[in-house]
């Protein structure tokens, strides 16, 4: 910028001030045009619904509706929406403006340099050639500022704001600051739960992660010995619990341990009374069965992940480890073990990342139950499931988008800290 501020001609200056005026004066007519049409387009839309939106997105509507005077009112949740969608073009534009003063600066020192300006077929030409990144990426750079950061700014935002409960549309919703996380954390009904259940989601994703993992790569190391036959047939076989489609896994496991299921069914045939395995006061043995019924679903990719890194191990060094008289459980802890890890840490970040936010095991296992002492929530739900309790179940949608950012600030930390103080991080080279 202090390159171009201090030598920039009059041209760069006229496209500073109208966007394609410095193109147009270097005869670069095509390309003029068009970030002139695009600067034209954006006043349009700023004049006829841009500026609207944008003011709408600070006061969140100020009109409330009343059918019985006929008011239709000001839909704030709506205006919310658009505010954001406001900015995102406006994003855009300041992008293309830079482009445009950063294009005609790019001729303006080519043409000092004794060369020409470029024609524009010739720029279509290179956006089809050394460019060609450029057009593909286009498109899909649309869609996703449309379709995924909108909606993900969009739940960013309610969470600071009083949407949910009474107050939905036709009502006025109106920005509260950070006041919906002092109800999670501080204050109220929400926070003795939000403690509750943080505390277990961390047991929980630590507990599962480390089952699921360890016992994938046990079953890998069990499967790789030369003493076992049938290899084919043990490999396949795990892997037809990871072919079910995990709902239908779950419903079947929780029909299993119902009044009704198999499990009772011989309990009682044995003349003993019925366990509720999963009832209201079943606490641990509810989150026990949660933990097994993971490991059954996620033990086979576990597996399948440690057998095709164990297949890259270098024996060389177990063979040196065999003749310096280290034992099975040494090499596995010197050898095996740092090698799959530094193979596996981003996976496993994303297996824990995964578990923290597995909604669908106690949702089918158990999901719909409310204790006392938690409120809209069970002692096996975690956070997920609790967001889901309050926004979809209950209409306090801004306390559930509070809940979702506080996941998504929790994993993102521990996923950053946990891999920059990994072996996969920190020594690279030594396994290369």
């Amino acid at each position: 910028m202090r390159e171009l501020i201090k030598n920039a001609n009059g041209r760069v200056t006229a496209s500073m001030l109208v966007m394609g005026l410095g193109q147009l004066c270097y005869k670069q007519w095509g390309k003029g045009l068009l970030y002139l049409a695009v600067q034209i387009g954006y006043i349009f839309y700023l004049v006829t619904v841009g500026a609207r939106d944008l003011f709408g997105f600070f006061t969140l509507g100020s009109v409330e509706s009343n059918p019985w005077y006929g008011i239709e009112g000001d839909n704030s949740v709506i205006m919310l929406i658009m505010g954001v969608l406001a900015w995102i073009v406006t994003i855009l534009y300041v992008a293309v403006y830079l482009s445009n003063i950063k294009d005609v600066y790019a001729t303006q020192k080519r043409v000092a340099a004794g060369g020409r300006p470029a024609r524009f077929r010739e720029e279509l030409a290179e956006l089809l050639d050394g460019k060609f990144y450029k057009t593909v990426l286009f498109v899909p750079v649309v869609g996703v500022c449309v379709f995924n950061i909108l909606p993900v700014v969009f739940m960013i935002l309610v969470a600071f704001t009083n949407y949910g409960g009474e107050i939905v549309p036709p009502a006025l919703v109106d920005w509260v600051g950070l006041e919906n996380f002092r109800k999670i954390l501080a204050l109220g009904e929400f926070a003795p739960t939000f403690f509750k259940i943080l505390g277990w989601n961390f047991l929980w994703a630590l507990l599962s992660t480390a089952i699921n993992y360890f016992g994938g790569l046990s079953l890998a190391l069990l499967l790789n010995k030369k003493c076992v036959r049938g290899k084919a047939f043990w490999r396949a076989f795990p892997i037809l619990a990871y072919a079910i489609p995990g709902f239908i896994t779950l419903l079947g496991f929780k029909f299993m341990f119902s009044y009704g299921g198999p499990i009772n069914h011989y309990i009682t045939e044995a003349g003993r009374q019925a366990i509720g395995f999963l009832d209201l006061d079943a606490k641990w043995s509810a989150r026990i069965i949660g933990l097994l019924v993971n490991a059954w679903i996620s033990i086979p990719s576990s597996m399948l992940l440690a057998t095709g890194i164990l297949s890259n191990a270098d024996q060389s060094q177990y063979e040196a480890a065999r003749l310096d008289g280290a034992g099975a459980f040494q090499q596995f802890r010197y050898l095996t073990l740092p090698f799959v890890v530094f193979s596996t840490t981003p996976v496993l970040i994303s297996q824990f990342i995964g578990n923290f936010n597995n909604f669908g095991i106690f949702y089918f296992l158990r999901g719909g139950l409310y204790i006392d002492g938690y409120f809209l929530a069970s002692d096996t739900d975690l956070l997920i499931n609790w967001l889901y309790n309050l926004s979809i179940d209950n209409n306090y949608y801004a306390i559930g988008a509070a809940i979702s950012l506080i996941i998504f600030i929790i994993t993102s930390l521990i996923s950053l800290a946990v891999y920059v103080a990994s072996p996969a991080y920190r020594q690279e080279e030594t396994y290369r």
